[in-house]
């Protein structure tokens, strides 16, 4: 792996028979310890993941299954997606690099096979996509070199370690809150589900069987949103033989987020120039998380590694491409003959261009809040670089040229031009905090309330972005394209969210969090730098980074409630008549609206921690003048800190069962209904339509059947048949969703499809058939019994007492 070795023990060497036997046994131990060091080199991989396998069959993942998805990472991403990669960049790096980079790229060749082969119904030859690949790789001499790469750089072995020691922190965390607590199949019909796995497991299920994805839900609905990883986990089902609930509840979800710290980490080595600026980057992604010193869910939105990195498929699919684009673009972006500090890594060539494509095109509809982000990244890198040199940046104009194609191409063939339900409504996530509707506050009192909203969300959502202020402080504004470009992604992001509306808007900020945890570690190792610690002084900075995280996980696990406790009685205390100011703060207006108290774990932590390292600071300096050693080396402390300060995020979230509905939404998944649908996977074929009688959730699994019907999320029919069904749970629809209304738009289809199963005859049987495809009436008791004459009319073809389902003739 482009390792020199010391040859000094040749100097002086004589020529014999017994100089000769010296010098085989000297090449034998030099071969051996070749052999034992790249054993030790490869151990942090082999250690992470021996942990991500211990997780895996600890949660009952089938060994078989394990060891399909394992050959399928190998042969249907890893080799077609390095070979292109390896043709595509100019001078070899590390190894760790071609081989994530060039997942990520076997990630955006699998889309286009699975465009080419599922319209051509070669689901059963799709397998063989990657000879696509590995033919011509083969075959065209040129092309053959990239099988076998020399002159790597060797990876530092800290950095391995490191980097290995978050996948198998996140993996850990994986296991805690989601694979022991969501089993494959429900034993039985106490099961319940988180709402979203459903609904993503169908669309992948259509995905397998349908170009475009349609909505399963409702059979033949268009499907306007962001679903290349539903045809990822399609993919994997088809070229792996894997059984897709295996898929997504217990194989994608590890890998994607193992693949996903190891891309950050090669792109923050890349872009930065320095390998340490890898690991941190991966560390804030996930195992640093929001700053929160309570227990309850973060108010900006959705969570970056707590449950969105398990409960959000398209998300965590995404951040992989995402990352890799971001590296792609940055490379680019490098001015010629230049690096960017310490020692430089080699630039990827114009081979940039056509990986910026790969990656751009796969993130439009992987996440549609990627691309925005990275648009506005250039933007601002541009307007920079046209202000600077008064020339026009041709390279930006380029790069963005790209991005902005793939933009315009999931716009208006993906998305049709459908926003889903986003409109421009400025600072309407935070108004609902400061809002005043009774004027119960002086101005005086609003302003601070609105001061101490806005700090709440910056140092909730981008404390862990603090390490871009000591970059951007040192470089003075100067003109260097990829660190603003980092710059625009990590401002872009959350400048969205508070454009918008909504919850799902807070993906925009997750967008620039990619960009900013980048921007954030190549700071820190700036500052890291510039202290020019001593060993001695590493390993205190060590040793207090340790101990400080103890302590903040310890507090905020422990003692959030009677911190919150503690803030608000004392805070009350203190003007406990007079302050309308804090009673609007702590407790709302009457009516409930413009309440802030829901802040108050985080603007009260935020405040007392400001305030420790106030006095810190001054006292670091007051010592400093006295001890030189410790003279500009409290910066690089309190930041180290600052950074770290998000570490409860994954502890706290620890002991939340995922079926409690009092934190996250989770639903009946009776076992009866699953297996009725699995048999009917086995039984019908990919166009068959299935009708169901059921069509809401219940949180008592239908102990009460005459209760109204209201909450339309009901998925797991389709998710678990593989199969269209003509009217499920439409709460999810993109008409529904961007509309006003929840009920169904088509009352006529919706009550043909009911008379089916309550009010049966045989022309409207007749009509379901041949017009609207359905081949199977499924019926779930609970929600109410069949007509007796269904039974004349169609075959039953199962029943196992809780579901029915008949066959129409």
């Amino acid at each position: 792996m482009g390792t020199t070795h010391n040859t000094s023990f040749r100097s002086g060497a004589r020529t014999g028979p017994g100089t000769a036997g010296g010098a085989a046994g000297a090449r034998r131990g030099e071969a051996g310890g070749a052999v034992l060091g790249a054993v030790w080199r490869f151990l942090p991989a082999a250690a992470a993941l021996a942990v991500l396998l211990t997780t895996l069959s600890a949660s009952d993942t089938p060994v078989n299954s394990i060891a399909r998805y394992a050959g399928y990472v190998a042969w249907g991403v890893l080799l077609p997606g390095t070979l292109v990669y390896r043709s595509l960049r100019r001078t070899p790096h590390t190894l760790v690099e071609d081989l994530a980079m060039g997942a990520v790229t076997g990630l955006a060749l699998e889309l286009a096979a699975w465009a080419v082969f599922v319209p051509l119904h070669l689901q059963s030859v799709v397998t063989l996509w990657p000879l696509l690949v590995v033919i011509p790789f083969a075959a065209v001499p040129r092309l053959r070199r990239h099988w076998w790469v020399r002159g790597y750089h060797r990876v530092p072995l800290g950095w391995s370690w490191s980097l290995a020691a978050t996948v198998a922190i996140t993996s850990g965390y994986l296991y805690q809150v989601y694979l022991v607590r969501t089993p494959i199949l429900p034993p039985d019909d106490r099961s319940r589900q988180f709402v979203d796995l459903s609904y993503q497991m169908s669309l992948a299920g259509n995905a397998k069987h349908s170009f475009p994805v349609t909505l399963p839900q409702v059979a033949g609905e268009p499907l306007q949103y962001h679903w290349f990883a539903f045809a990822h986990e399609a993919m994997t089902s088809l070229v792996g033989h894997l059984d897709l609930p295996v898929v997504q509840l217990r194989l994608m979800i590890p890998a994607l987020c193992a693949l996903t710290m190891v891309v950050a980490a090669v792109v923050a080595w890349r872009l930065s120039g320095r390998a340490w600026a890898g690991p941190i980057a991966g560390l804030l992604l996930f195992a640093v998380g929001e700053f929160n010193a309570s227990h309850a869910m973060t108010p900006f939105g959705s969570p970056e590694t707590t449950l969105m990195s398990w409960a959000s498929v398209s998300m965590t699919y995404s951040q992989p491409l995402l990352l890799a684009l971001v590296g792609a673009v940055g490379d680019g972006l490098r001015r010629p003959g230049t690096g960017t500090g310490g020692n430089p890594v080699p630039a990827l060539g114009r081979g940039c261009y056509a990986l910026a494509a790969f990656f751009a095109f796969a993130s439009s509809a992987a996440k549609a809040t990627s691309l925005p982000v990275t648009l506005a990244a250039l933007a601002l890198t541009g307007l920079l670089g046209l202000l600077t040199t008064r020339r026009i940046p041709w390279t930006v104009v380029g790069l963005g040229a790209i991005v902005a194609a793939a933009q315009l191409f999931s716009t208006a063939v993906i998305f049709a031009f459908k926003s889903y339900g986003l409109a421009v409504e400025p600072l309407s996530n935070l108004q609902g905090s400061w809002a005043d509707p009774h004027h119960a506050r002086t101005a005086t009192s609003q302003l601070v309330v609105v001061a101490l909203v806005w700090f709440a969300f910056l140092i909730n959502t981008q404390l862990r972005v603090a390490g871009a202020l000591p970059l951007l402080w040192r470089s003075r504004l100067k003109p260097d394209p990829t660190l603003w470009f980092l710059v625009g992604g990590t401002v872009a992001g959350p400048a969205i969210y508070l454009a918008l509306n909504g919850w799902n808007s807070s993906y925009f900020t997750h967008a620039g969090l990619a960009f900013g945890v980048l921007l954030s570690a190549w700071g820190y190792c700036e500052a890291f730098e510039r202290a020019a610690l001593s060993p001695w002084a590493r390993t205190a900075l060590g040793a207090f980074a340790a101990a400080f995280t103890g302590l903040i996980v310890w507090g905020v696990y422990y003692h959030a409630g009677d911190w919150q406790t503690w803030v608000t009685t004392t805070v009350k205390g203190w003007h406990p008549t007079r302050s309308g100011f804090l009673r609007a703060f702590l407790s709302g207006n009457p009516d409930g609206n413009g309440s802030a108290a829901g802040l108050l774990p985080i603007v009260s932590a935020g405040l007392a921690l400001c305030a420790i390292a106030a006095v810190c600071g001054v006292l670091w300096w007051a010592l400093g003048r006295v001890v030189k050693p410790m003279r500009r080396r409290g910066g690089i402390v309190l930041l180290t800190a600052a950074l770290l300060a998000g570490a409860p995020a994954l502890v706290i979230d620890l002991p939340k069962p995922t079926w409690d509905m009092t934190v996250w939404s989770s639903f009946p998944l009776p076992a009866g209904k699953i297996d009725a649908a699995r048999w009917l996977r086995d039984h019908s074929r990919p166009t068959d339509v299935i009708a169901t009688n059921e069509h809401c959730w219940s949180p008592d699994d239908f102990q009460h059947p005459g209760s109204p019907c209201t909450d339309y999320r009901d998925f797991t029919l389709s998710a678990y048949s593989e199969r269209s069904v003509l009217v499920e749970g439409w709460a999810f629809a993109p008409r529904v969703m961007a509309g006003t209304s929840p009920e169904f738009w088509d009352p006529a289809l919706l009550r043909m499809n009911d008379d089916a199963v309550y009010h049966p005859t045989a022309p409207l049987l007749s009509e379901l058939h041949d017009r609207h495809h359905v081949r199977y009436l499924f019926v779930n008791r609970r929600v109410g019994p069949e007509a007796p004459q269904l039974g004349t009319l169609t075959d039953k073809v199962y029943d196992n007492g809780r579901i029915a389902i008949y066959e129409l003739r």
